[in-house]
């Protein structure tokens, strides 16, 4: 019976932490191509990533590590920033129309902090 209850508790903790991550494939696609629409990308670091012109329309991108990435020019509209740490990272030029970058009741906001807005000014929120 213990035995079985540790296989259950670990089946269970393998699956639930599965669930709250980023689908591997979706993060080679971007890698591989530079697009990745409608992506799971959420708590997927992307740190430093080159990611000009890049389209992820309605990605989910939920507590992802975005830190010193380049966005700029990149189609984020109406992917999901919430929780995203964008310290240091590029949005000059960027599509963020219906994105969510803002707290909600459930999500922290997005960490911008010494982060390149779309009109190219420089935000500091979160630092």
């Amino acid at each position: 019976m213990k035995a079985t209850l540790t296989a259950l508790t670990i089946a269970a903790t393998m699956f639930a932490s599965s669930a709250s991550a980023f689908d591997p494939d979706d993060l080679q696609k971007l890698k591989d191509t530079g697009f990745c629409v409608g992506c799971d990308l959420r708590k997927a670091n992307l740190t430093g990533a080159n990611l000009i012109g890049a389209d992820l329309s309605g990605t989910d991108l939920r507590d992802a590590y975005l830190k010193g990435a380049f966005l700029s020019g990149a189609n984020l509209e109406g992917a999901d920033l919430s929780g995203a740490f964008l310290m240091d990272a590029n949005l000059s030029g960027a599509n963020l129309n219906g994105a969510a970058l803002s707290y909600t009741t459930y999500m922290l906001g997005a960490i911008l902090c010494n982060t390149t807005i779309p009109d190219g000014s420089i935000i500091y929120s979160g630092c």
